[in-house]
């Protein structure tokens, strides 16, 4: 997958730098993915939760953290739409949206 406004991450782990290494991680395994649909992705990441409107959750360092990406399979893209921290996110009130 292509990892769209991947700066997002990297503004994020200069303010919160003990999530950087999850979010390597996390990152890095998207970026080698091939999925072609929902059941490949939740083979990879099985926490993973969708929203509807091809957005998913992701909980990153235990669930301190969470990413909030559009998955377009055919396209094969993530875009990045949300990084924060888990109360961020609770705040926000459309996340199919966001």
């Amino acid at each position: 997958m292509k990892i769209l406004f991947s700066e997002k991450i990297e503004e994020f782990a200069i303010e919160h730098p003990d999530a950087q290494e999850a979010l390597e991680r996390w990152s890095g395994i998207i970026s080698k993915a091939t999925w072609k649909h929902h059941a490949d992705l939740k083979r990879d990441f099985p926490s993973a939760d969708y929203v509807g409107n091809n957005r998913y959750v992701f909980n990153i360092r235990g669930n301190n953290y969470r990413t909030v990406v559009m998955i377009v399979f055919f396209a094969g893209t993530a875009a990045i739409r949300f990084v924060g921290t888990h109360h961020e996110y609770d705040k926000i009130k459309d996340i199919k949206n966001i």
